[in-house]
């Protein structure tokens, strides 16, 4: 049992389902890091139908999802640490701590996706476009057309139809600029925690001039130069948001945007950046009932039970 299973359950529903949520964080968490969850539905889930389960293993985070008969049942967060199997593990772990008469043994089938999906010990893989476009659609609803996922080190735009299929889509994932990561540098470089730098970002009435690059390397040298010259911490927050919601409004005109529109990954938890970029594109994003990291890991276990009724055709 790890550390985590001794924190007491919030009763958090999700979606108008009954569950228990917890704060995650065996390892401790840095404050330039997303606080890592768990939600598992309130009843005995785990004693019918089909179980499948979905890992999407990132380049910062991993995230299981588990469904009975594709309805969510627990899912959970965790930081991406040691290879990707390992991460998965601790994420499994997570859920097998808290759910009451869960056996893993009784997984029917497993689906992995991200950029770990290669090295997983599981059933099948697909791609995260793929997961994320179904993700979307399951977590959203069948309404969404448009969806941006911002990962560790990629920047993704989605479009999908009324069935999650995806139809076009585009991907930056050549380095960090604009990404989680580079978010996560500022947070560190400014010694704030990250849940709050977004907040901070929006705190002044006037936006400041966006530094000149997203890269990592090149913004830390920009940010620290602005520092010495006596810019708040409060003005550089803003200036890095305004510089990456450039760089995602580049990607996104690129295929477009049409409502529904949904925001995925660590970016959908960052006021400074949802709020920019609903103001430069004119479209409100969907507010999320779930964790907005799970859509990839969702879309990979809603796509496994179909699979394992394949599995079972076939046989």
């Amino acid at each position: 049992m790890s550390d985590a299973a001794t924190v007491d359950g919030e009763p958090r529903s999700v979606a108008g389902v009954d569950g228990l949520w917890y704060d995650h964080s065996p390892h401790g968490r840095e404050p330039w890091e997303w606080p890592t969850s768990v939600w598992v539905r309130d009843d005995h889930w785990s004693d019918d139908g089909v179980l499948t389960m979905g890992i999407d293993v990132g380049s910062t985070s991993s995230q299981v999802v588990l469904m009975v008969d594709r309805e969510l049942v627990a899912y959970s967060t965790v930081r991406t640490m040691g290879t990707p199997n390992e991460s998965a593990d601790r994420a499994l772990e997570a859920i097998a701590d808290r759910a009451d008469e869960f056996d893993v043994d009784g997984i029917d089938f497993t689906v992995g996706t991200g950029y770990g999906r290669v090295s997983l010990d599981v059933d099948e893989t697909l791609t995260e476009i793929t997961c994320h476009g179904k993700g979307a659609n399951y977590l959203y609803g069948g309404d969404v057309r448009t969806v941006l996922d911002m990962g560790g080190q990629d920047l993704k735009t989605i479009q999908i139809d009324e069935k999650g299929k995806v139809e076009d889509f585009l991907m930056n994932d050549k380095c960090a600029a604009g990404t989680g990561r580079g978010l996560e540098s500022m947070a560190e470089l400014l010694e704030v925690d990250l849940t709050e730098l977004g907040p901070l970002s929006l705190s002044l009435e006037d936006s400041p001039e966006p530094v000149h690059s997203t890269c990592v390397v090149f913004a830390r040298d920009e940010v620290t130069d602005r520092l010495r010259d006596g810019w708040s911490v409060e003005a550089v927050a803003a200036a890095y948001h305004e510089a990456v919601i450039d760089n995602i409004v580049t990607l996104i005109e690129r295929v477009g945007v049409e409502p529904e529109f949904a925001i995925t990954g660590g970016i959908a938890k960052n006021p400074g950046i949802v709020t920019r970029l609903e103001d430069t594109l004119g479209v409100e994003a969907i507010t999320p009932a779930f964790d907005t990291q799970i859509a990839g890991a969702t879309g990979a276990a809603f796509f496994g039970a179909g699979l394992y009724e394949q599995q079972g055709e076939s046989t």
